[in-house]
C-alpha cells in the first residue's frame, strides 16, 4: 500500500546541522525526498529551501503554489522553521508533519533518526491530527493599521534594549484591565505557552483549551500575575510610556512602536493542521522536552 498523499512538499531549514544521521540539511532533505519517491509521492521542494540548500532534480514551488497544489507539507528543521511555514500554509488548510533537526522540537516532534519508521504508516493515513489556533495581530496608529501579522506562538510587546520599563494599558473586549509597568507583556497561545511565556513564569496550556495566557515580563508590581483568557476575546495593548518599544510576532517579525500605538490580538479564522504518529499525545511531548520523570 502506497501513500494516500499524492503531492508532498518538502520544506527545510538551510543551515547545516552536524550529526543526527546526516552531514547537512541538504543530505537530510535529499534522503527524505528519495524515501517519499519510494512511497509513491510526487515530491516538490519549496523554492527557498531548494535555493538555499542546493536541492536539484525536483519541481520547485513557492508557498502559495504549495498551498494550492499539495496534499501535505513535510517540514524538516526546528520549531522556528515550522512556525514560519505554518502561518503561511494555514489559510490553505494543508496538513504538516514536522521532522526535528533542531534542539527542542515541541511542534517538529519526529526525530530525524529513524524518521522512516514514523512516516511509513503516517503516509498511509495512520496518524493523529492536531489543530492549533493562530492569533491575528494588528498595530493601530491613529486609526490606521500600520502592521498586520499572524502568530502561532505569541505576540510580545517589549521595552527598548537600552531603556527602562514600558507602561502598557491592557483592555479585554473593550474593558479596562490594568496599566502595567514592566519590561513587556506576552500574549501566548496554548502552543506558545511552552515558549517565551513559560520562561517568564506563565502556565502550560493544553492545546485543546480555547484560551490565551497574558504574561507580564518582570513586572514592577509583583501582584501582576499571568492570567488565562478565553481566545474569543479581543486583547488590546496600548503603549502609554517608555522608549523604543517594539512588538514581536513569533519572534520572527517586528514592529517598532510609538506612544499611543494599540496592538490588538484576536483569534484568527485559520488553524494549523499538524499530523503526529498514531497514539501521540501532548503529554508525551511534555515528558520528553521538559525532561519530566528523569531520575525516577
Amino acid at each position: 500500500m502506497k501513500s494516500q498523499y499524492r503531492h508532498v512538499a518538502l520544506i527545510g531549514k538551510y543551515a547545516s546541522v552536524p550529526g543526527a544521521g546526516a552531514a547537512s540539511t541538504r543530505d537530510a532533505l535529499e534522503d527524505i525526498a528519495h524515501f517519499l519517491d519510494s512511497e509513491g509521492c510526487e515530491v516538490v521542494v519549496e523554492a527557498e529551501t531548494a535555493a538555499n540548500a542546493g536541492i536539484v532534480g525536483y519541481p520547485v514551488l513557492d508557498v502559495a503554489a504549495i498551498g494550492a497544489q499539495c496534499d501535505l507539507g513535510l517540514v524538516v528543521g526546528g520549531d522556528g522553521t515550522m512556525l514560519g511555514i505554518s502561518r503561511q500554509l494555514a489559510p490553505h488548510n494543508v496538513p504538516l508533519i514536522g521532522i526535528n533537526q533542531g534542539r527542542l522540537g515541541f511542534i517538529t516532534d519526529i526525530p530525524l533518526e529513524g524518521y522512516r519508521t514514523a512516516l511509513t504508516p503516517m503516509l498511509r493515513g495512520e496518524h493523529t491530527e492536531d489543530r492549533r489556533s493562530l492569533m491575528h495581530a494588528r498595530v493601530m496608529r491613529g486609526g490606521d493599521c500600520v502592521f498586520d501579522a499572524l502568530a502561532m506562538n505569541d505576540v510580545v510587546v517589549n521595552r527598548g534594549a537600552t531603556s527602562g520599563m514600558v507602561e502598557l494599558r491592557v483592555e479585554v473586549d473593550g474593558h479596562f484591565v490594568a496599566n502595567q509597568r514592566a519590561d513587556g507583556l506576552i500574549v501566548a497561545s496554548p502552543t506558545g505557552s511552552t515558549a517565551y511565556a513559560l520562561s517568564a513564569g506563565g502556565p502550560l496550556l493544553h492545546p485543546a483549551n480555547p484560551g490565551w495566557v497574558l504574561v507580564p515580563i518582570a513586572p514592577h508590581t509583583l501582584s501582576n500575575r499571568p492570567i488565562v483568557l478565553a481566545d474569543a476575546a479581543e486583547i488590546a495593548i496600548e503603549v502609554v510610556a517608555g522608549r523604543d518599544a517594539s512588538a514581536n510576532f513569533d519572534m520572527q517579525s517586528l514592529a517598532s512602536l510609538v506612544h499611543g500605538d494599540r496592538i490588538t490580538v484576536r483569534r484568527s479564522q485559520h488553524q494549523v493542521r499538524f499530523l503526529h504518529p498514531k497514539g501521540w499525545t501532548y503529554f508525551d511531548t511534555l515528558r520528553r522536552k521538559l525532561h519530566w520523570n528523569e531520575g525516577a
